[in-house]
């Protein structure tokens, strides 16, 4: 008995060992499972064997795979497993009507990684970076004050802007402030919005930021074109802007006045700075309003491969084909970007422009300014006017108000 025993645990120790070397039978009998893997397949699989999986891999509907389409319905249909089966396996049996390979991505996991840069290193150093503008900005209006106009003012004005100038700059700027709050709500609403109001607060909120924030940006562009074509004249560099620049523009020092034509060397910088960063905003911004005709990245990866620039880096190569859900995930994030720059700079010029300076806010509001504050900020560009008769002469004006 004790040897009879042995024998059978040791033959019901080695059928594992049979079956895994014992071959699959070909032609496997699938009658049962009308066609589909079975059993064996599974167990094949899960022992790491290689499973000859023709049988469903060319099981997409043969001929029939063009009435597909037709048949899928809300609930489903016969012919989706021979669809999904056809995706899975990257066949051409499903077709597309139009667009290149990216046109088939269904599923692209890149939100995820989008999603969480968005929420985190995007948001995070975002609300940094306006914050320390701001606090910085205190600080210099603590130390510094305001800055006066130092000589004694005549009591005459000068024009500064005509109407469509003012026009061009407050289309621009009136726009720009609103795009920047909007955008901002949708950035951080579910982070602030969302904890103090709750989500339904939060929905009409975003909906009609999102609204005025797509409607909006045209007037932005509008006001970006005028603003370039009045202005990009006085902006060029010039050896004057070295002066300006050496001294800081005075803005540092009381009784410092360097000379400057119509436009000094600060006000050069942040005009370009919103010409192109506000160009680059707007390029995003069409991408992200027409994703399918206006593409912008895997074009821009294509002209920086062939510079070999992000080889050069170490980067690598970029990639030259991307689905339109890719491209507005980068578009999102680049838009994002050079907002969050382009507000910081329009925060100082905010502040200079109104709080931080006597009488700037004038060239702006009214068009006319004190002729002493030209003299002290702009003295080239009054002495031009002198010339041209379009401001006092030089004796009447060192003259005080009567």
């Amino acid at each position: 008995m004790r040897a009879f025993l042995s024998m059978a645990l040791c033959f019901l120790l080695a059928l594992p060992a049979v079956a895994q070397t014992t071959p699959e039978p070909s032609g496997s009998d699938r009658a049962a499972t009308g066609g589909a893997q079975t059993l064996e397949d599974i167990l094949a699989r899960q022992r790491g064997e290689i499973v000859d999986d023709s049988f469903r891999r060319n099981a997409t509907g043969g001929d029939d795979a063009a009435g597909m389409a037709g048949q899928l319905g809300t609930l489903g249909g016969a012919s989706d497993a021979e669809v999904w089966r056809a995706l899975r396996y990257g066949l051409d049996d499903v077709k597309v009507s139009s667009g290149g390979p990216e046109a088939r991505v269904l599923i692209q996991d890149g939100g995820m990684s989008w999603l969480a840069f968005r929420k985190g290193p995007l948001a995070t150093y975002g609300a940094w970076l306006l914050g320390g503008t701001l606090a910085l900005l205190a600080v210099f209006f603590l130390i510094r004050g305001r800055i006066r106009i130092d000589g004694e003012k005549t009591g005459r004005t000068v024009t500064r802007f005509q109407a469509v100038e003012r026009f061009g700059h407050w289309l621009m700027a009136g726009s720009f402030v609103v795009l920047a709050i909007t955008g901002l709500l949708v950035l951080f609403g579910r982070m602030v919005i969302i904890p103090l109001l709750g989500h339904e607060a939060f929905s009409t909120i975003a909906v009609g930021s999102k609204w005025g924030h797509n409607n909006i940006s045209w007037a932005f562009m509008l006001g970006l074109v005028m603003v370039f074509v009045m202005w990009v004249l006085h902006n060029l560099p010039n050896r004057t802007d070295l002066k300006w620049l050496a001294v800081g523009g005075g803005i540092f020092s009381k009784g410092v006045h360097p000379p400057a034509k119509k436009f000094n060397a600060g006000q050069k910088l942040i005009f370009w700075a919103v010409i192109v960063l506000g160009a680059s905003i707007s390029a995003s911004g069409l991408s992200l309003l027409f994703p399918f005709e206006l593409p912008m990245f895997a074009k821009t990866f294509q002209i920086l491969n062939e510079t070999g620039l992000p080889q050069a880096v170490g980067y690598g190569v970029l990639p030259e084909m991307l689905a339109p859900h890719e491209e507005m995930q980068l578009a999102t994030l680049w838009h994002t970007i050079v907002a969050f720059l382009l507000i910081a700079i329009i925060l100082a010029h905010i502040y200079i422009g109104s709080l931080g300076m006597e009488g700037a806010f004038d060239a702006m509001g009214t068009g006319e300014v004190e002729e002493q504050w030209a003299r002290e900020h702009h003295g080239l560009w009054l002495e031009e006017l002198q010339e041209k008769g379009h401001a006092p002469a030089p004796d009447k004006a060192t003259r005080p108000a009567e």
